[in-house]
């Protein structure tokens, strides 16, 4: 297989993902307060967008990538 299908099966896989999850949520841990040698730490939780654009716009290349690494 080609390396161009790969990326192109890749960015298409990656697209689909991004359209059907939407986003994705991580933890992140902040210090508040530091006196010392002690600290206090808080734990939040935060959450990054896919837009749906970035979604097709995955799906468009890729399939893009395919067709032109099989006209070569």
């Amino acid at each position: 297989m080609k390396a161009a299908n790969i990326i192109g099966i890749l960015l298409i896989a990656l697209g689909a993902v991004a359209l059907i999850y939407k986003g994705f949520n991580y933890t992140d841990q902040e210090t508040i307060l530091q006196v010392g040698p002690v600290t206090a730490t808080a734990e939040t939780q935060k959450t990054v967008m896919i837009p749906m654009w970035a979604g097709i716009a995955a799906i468009a290349i890729g399939a893009l990538v395919i067709v032109v690494g099989r006209r070569k």
